[in-house]
């Protein structure tokens, strides 16, 4: 029995690839073409998430899972480890949490509106001036993240999948560079992040420039 996962190379897909790895769980990949050029692709999707996203999973028992604060939830249910999420009643659970869920509800959106502004907005004129107000909004969040990023991981000593969502988000827009100048402690953590043994493959997969 194994999960199948929906997704492309370097996009959020590689969040979740990255934590089924990290726990050993068997899983297929399905290549997904770019959403955003692909009327066929975002078809195919659509009949498994009909939100066309990525990352989508299938579980084993058939049952699809989307959203990736989700799914790292689940699936550290599922496997009963703390490795990545904190146990409850452990000290950093709630910091977990918190900064988890701001992750996904607050930065992630700007990626889904800036992306292919398109989409959202009807004017060309309009398009260029709305991704750079959402790509600067979404580094005034990130300034936000640094003030409570610890060290050497976003918790502290412990490691955790917030460390795996800097190491893939801190790649797409603004890029590494920014991070090193703006926010240098989501930097360490994802240079860090990027040396974690046990990902190496998923990095390698995902970002192989880089």
């Amino acid at each position: 029995m194994s999960y199948k996962l929906y997704g492309r190379p370097g996009w959020g897909s590689a969040i979740v690839e990255a934590q089924l790895v990290w726990y050993g769980l068997p899983y297929t990949y399905e290549a997904v073409d770019d959403l955003f050029k692909s009327p066929d692709a975002r078809t195919r999707l659509e009949k498994v998430n009909p939100l066309a996203q990525v990352p989508t999973l299938v579980m084993p028992d058939g049952s699809v899972m989307s959203e990736s604060a989700a799914i790292t939830l689940l699936l550290a249910d599922i496997t009963g480890k703390d490795s990545l999420v904190p146990a409850a009643g452990a000290p950093e659970r709630a910091k977990f949490l918190r900064w988890l869920v701001f992750i996904v509800a607050n930065i992630y959106p700007t990626f889904t509106y800036a992306d292919d502004p398109s989409r959202f907005v009807s004017v060309n004129a309009a398009r260029d001036p709305f991704r750079a107000a959402t790509d600067a909004y979404a580094q005034k969040l990130w300034r936000q993240i640094e003030g409570e990023a610890g060290s050497p991981w976003f918790l502290g000593e412990r490691f955790s999948a917030l460390d795996i969502y800097a190491g893939i988000m801190t790649r797409w827009r603004p890029k590494r560079g920014w991070f090193e100048t703006e926010t240098p402690r989501l930097f360490a953590i994802a240079r860090r992040t990027d040396q974690v043994p046990q990902l190496a493959t998923v990095w390698t997969t995902n970002f192989p420039t880089t």
